[in-house]
């Protein structure tokens, strides 16, 4: 039968782009019927030794039958899939569904036999464990649970590939061949290995776009001004240390540089003994098809598209980024942009400057990313500018301006910066977050080894910018900053705060705490840092104020004896022009404070300054960090600057942003001891896993529509229960004799409340009624609530049991489908609601997250016993937070619950309203094999 499948569909859903170990890409999809020709191809391609290890035997030529067992697939028992390179297979795989005998069979069986072959101009490449990883999640959606294997001894390197992937291997050897055998459910050890080698594979990818040791830029006009010739022009001022070639098909001909690069009509004109790393592609969009085809024959290994005309014009645009992206990925390229400013690398063995700025930025410390052109070029004027401002006496190691970031996003220049050992701090100016799932992910990590300070725009608007492809949330901008402020990340709002802070961390150690003292010789300015400390948080100590006829020897002196301090963490010094006949002099002054400083090592000091723009400068200069500077080798992975290092003491004009960026520095600092630490996610009885698994799926089996299903609230007690959650009970009360009688099966005294949507959990409104101690009570509140708010069957009332009394709480948890499953806390009632005093993280909650969320809202003192009253069962509401997190943690079919109010008493504590929402899990989760996204 030809035909893809005669049991089930062609599985689009399979097909993914990759990253491989060497930075290249590959794209994996379902082998189908018509893939024959390709099969053979790729098979006459395979060496004999390679050959005799898939089929223990020799075996030069795949047979007409071979070819047709090998396309034909059910996709549920037979499955193949191929990893491809411009539309070529460079490696398969196929697994067969077997039962206990080892013989095919079909579901129930849960076992498959998995057999790979890897091209031998491949292999080395990271493709076999990639494939690995796709065909387990491809046999984990068909209910296959164990992979066997059987190898050859002399097959080491296919061994690596399983001994590797992080499974728990059964292994044993008969008749000459080894048979391993595995479980392929993602475990902790599986997922690390996984994590690790994306990290690897996406830091090489990039690392091949910013260290290239050849350029072609494609595009190249003869006329000044042009965007080509402007880039070609900037990498030759930049000092470009490797080839150069410039590009352009209506180059006349004869023609042999441009400049003194030499010039070619195509990038295939090019010698074939030299290859070409980076094409820069500034022709129009129309062509750049065309140009991209001949980089991908040529063996181009990245791309810049600097030229405009994609999705950030229109849908035909957006169509025109998609094929875009597909074409490059289809030859292993990756791309930056479209509509992108270029790239920068500062390093002396690289001098890349790729992009539109015309002044190659000075060489530092700081790794920067920006999605906007115009954003990136501020950036680097911020940067490079010294005196009037903060002392610009660190510079860029990289930088990369993205544009719509159709391919290369956020997410991969943070796996390149996190072992990057040229750049110890991260900036970022992001537009959109196309995942941020994975971003949180990695900027925990990438924040636990060097700072990583993030401003964010557009975030008010509520929508993507044009241009860029990304994933809808349905959270708050405040949430998701709350997220990225759990995961590490510094947050700020505007890119003057993010060069602020980026240039204190370049240089300074971390504070030990927020201990603060203050010194100067202005009592006013003095007076105003103090107060800015105070509203951001830190601790200052009484201004010690130098006067104005304090000497640069006094200045020296007041901060060696600050820094010996035990009980201070930090040093902000003031300083005010001096009037008088013998001013202490900048240079005198910069020396004298970076002299004080270096007897403290480990401890932060700052500059404020009014009007000093020579003090910055003799900073600057004191710290031997001018444009032409050398480079210093990296720090090692301390608090403090490496030994050696020149000490920076950066200058700020104003106290409130020298005091913001040290109390931002003082927060990572404090995220980064307790990050040291973590918590764990803790076993509680009354926790039934399996059950809840059961009452899921029957829940679910009773729902036909896909989007999912609010749970009654029998199913919803029921569910919650499992997890050691009880909801106090309910009971429906139509009229007053109803009410009556189910106050008399709960027990007096009893609450009546209204359960219509527009009153519930509104007492201010009048819906809810207490302590209601007998039936007459109850009776005179039902006519009551009645008469005043509506009929009963508006109202819809309810019954309950009282419960003790406390402090009406909030848990929610919610499942996004960017963010992943976030929970939430709060006190419940309209204030807290209207200022957003919600805590949040994101599930899996550990008992430090769950100890922080409790105590980070701003209302968090009527918990612990607000003016005099007493403190409530806070270890309580903790475990509940966590019995809520493991429950969505363990079932993906829970993606909402709701606790409200949740009322938090003494001891103990009392659910009194719950909803839970169930929705069919998703065919591929977090849990599934890495990719590179899709939406673009």
């Amino acid at each position: 039968m030809d035909t893809p499948s005669d049991r089930h569909a062609y599985p689009a859903h399979w097909e993914a782009d990759v990253v491989l170990r060497d930075g290249g890409t590959a794209r994996i999809r379902p082998i189908t019927t018509a893939d024959a020709e390709r099969l053979t191809s790729f098979y006459e391609q395979v060496s004999d030794e390679s050959k005799y290890y898939r089929f223990f035997a020799p075996y030069p030529r795949l047979s007409a039958k071979d070819v047709h067992r090998f396309t034909h697939h059910d996709y549920v028992d037979r499955v193949g899939l191929a990893a491809t390179v411009g539309g070529e297979f460079i490696a398969t795989v196929r697994f067969d569904r077997i039962d206990a005998r080892g013989m095919p069979a079909s579901a129930p069986a849960d076992e498959a036999e998995v057999a790979f072959l890897v091209q031998d101009a491949h292999q080395g490449r990271g493709v076999a464990s990639a494939l690995l990883e796709h065909v387990a999640a491809v046999a984990r959606e068909r209910g296959i649970r164990r992979f066997a294997a059987e190898v050859l001894p002399a097959n080491t390197k296919m061994i690596k590939v399983f001994r590797d992937a992080g499974y728990t291997q059964k292994r044993s050897f008969e008749d000459g061949v080894v048979r391993l055998e595995f479980d392929i459910e993602p475990t902790e050890a599986s997922l690390a290995v996984q994590h690790a080698r994306e990290q690897r594979a996406e830091a090489r990818s990039v690392q091949r776009l910013l260290a290239p040791s050849s350029v072609a830029v494609i595009g190249v006009g003869r006329t000044a001004g042009g965007v080509g010739l402007s880039v070609l022009g900037n990498l030759r001022e930049a000092g470009f240390t490797g080839r150069l070639y410039a590009v352009n098909k209506a180059f006349p001909a004869g023609l042999t540089d441009v400049d003194g690069v030499p010039a070619h009509r195509s990038v295939q004109d090019i010698d074939p003994a030299e290859p070409v790393d980076l094409a820069v592609v500034a022709v129009p969009a129309p062509y750049v098809p065309e140009v991209v085809a001949e980089c991908g024959a040529r063996g181009v290994r990245g791309l810049v598209v600097v030229s405009a005309g994609y999705a950030e014009s229109g849908p035909e645009g957006r169509e025109r980024q998609r094929d875009l992206v597909r074409q490059a990925r289809s030859y292993g390229m990756r791309l930056i942009g479209p509509n992108a400013f270029g790239v920068v690398n500062t390093s002396p063995d690289v001098r890349l400057n790729a992009s539109l700025a015309p002044e190659m930025p000075r060489a530092g410390r700081i790794g920067l990313f920006a999605q906007s052109g115009a954003i990136g070029i501020a950036l680097l004027a911020r940067l490079h500018r010294r005196g009037g401002g903060v002392t610009g006496v660190t510079g860029v190691s990289t930088f990369v301006s993205a544009g719509n970031r159709a391919d290369v996003s956020g997410n991969d220049v943070l796996q390149y910066w996190y072992d990057d050992a040229d750049t110890d701090v991260a900036l970022m100016y992001l537009e959109s977050i196309g995942n941020p799932r994975k971003f949180t992910r990695l900027a925990r990590r990438t924040a636990a080894a060097k700072p990583l300070v993030v401003v964010q725009g557009a975030r008010h608007s509520g929508i993507a910018p044009t241009g860029h492809a990304v994933r809808a949330t349905r959270l708050p901008y405040a949430t998701v900053s709350a997220l990225l402020r759990q995961a590490g990340v510094i947050r700020v709002d505007t890119i003057t705060e993010l060069v602020d802070a980026g240039l204190l961390l370049a240089r300074q150690p971390l504070p030990a705490g927020p201990r603060v003292a203050i010194l100067g010789n202005s009592e006013s300015l003095g007076l105003l840092t103090y107060d800015v400390c105070l509203s951001e948080g830190l601790r200052p100590k009484t201004p010690r104020d130098l006067t104005t006829q304090a000497s640069a020897a006094d200045f020296r002196a007041a901060l060696e004896e600050a820094l010996a301090d035990d009980k201070t963490d930090a040093v902000v010094v003031t300083a005010m022009p001096v009037v008088g006949e013998d001013p202490t002099g900048d240079a005198e002054l910069a020396a004298a404070l970076s002299a004080a400083a270096a007897t403290a090592p480990t401890k932060t000091v700052l500059v404020v300054h009014v009007e000093l723009g020579g003090l910055a400068e003799a900073l600057s200069a004191a710290a031997s960090t001018g444009p032409n500077a050398p480079s210093r080798p990296a720090p090692a992975a301390t608090d403090a600057p490496g030994e050696g290092a020149p000490r920076l003491i950066p200058a700020y004009p104003a106290a409130e942003r020298a005091v913001r960026a040290l109390s931002e520095a003082a927060k990572y600092a404090q995220w980064r001891r307790d990050a040291a630490e973590p918590g764990k996610v803790p076993e509680y009885d009354r926790l039934d896993e399996q059950a809840a698994a059961a009452l899921i799926t029957a829940l679910l089996a009773k729902e036909d529509d896909p989007r999912g299903t609010d749970l009654a609230p029998e199913g919803t007690r029921d569910l919650l229960a499992l997890y050691g959650i009880d909801v106090r009970r309910t009971l429906p009360a139509p009229d007053a004799d109803r009410a009556a009688e189910a106050a008399r099966t709960l027990g007096y005294p009893v609450a009546l409340k209204t359960t219509a949507p527009h009153l519930r959990h509104r007492a201010d409104l009048g819906g809810v009624r207490l302590d209601l101690a007998d039936e007459d009570d109850l009776r005179r509140a039902y006519d009551d609530l009645t008469e005043r708010l509506g009929g009963p069957a508006e109202l819809r009332p309810v019954v309950q049991a009282m419960a003790p009394r406390g402090v009406d709480t909030v848990v929610r948890a919610v499942i996004d489908p960017a963010a992943g499953a976030v929970l939430s806390f709060g006190l419940a009632g309209a204030p807290s609601e209207l200022l957003g005093d919600n805590a949040h993280r994101l599930v899996p909650v550990t008992d430090r997250d769950a100890q922080a969320m409790v105590r980070s809202i701003k209302t968090a003192p009527i918990l612990f016993g607000w003016r005099g009253a007493a403190p409530v069962d806070t270890p309580a509401l903790e475990e509940l937070l966590q019995r809520v997190s493991r429950l969505v943690d363990d079932h993906p079919e829970v993606v909402g619950v709701t606790l409200e109010p949740v009322v938090v008493a003494q001891a103990g504590l009392t659910v009194l309203g719950a909803s839970v929402r169930l929705a069919p899990p998703p065919a591929r989760d977090d849990l599934g094999p890495r990719t590179l996204p899709s939406d673009y």
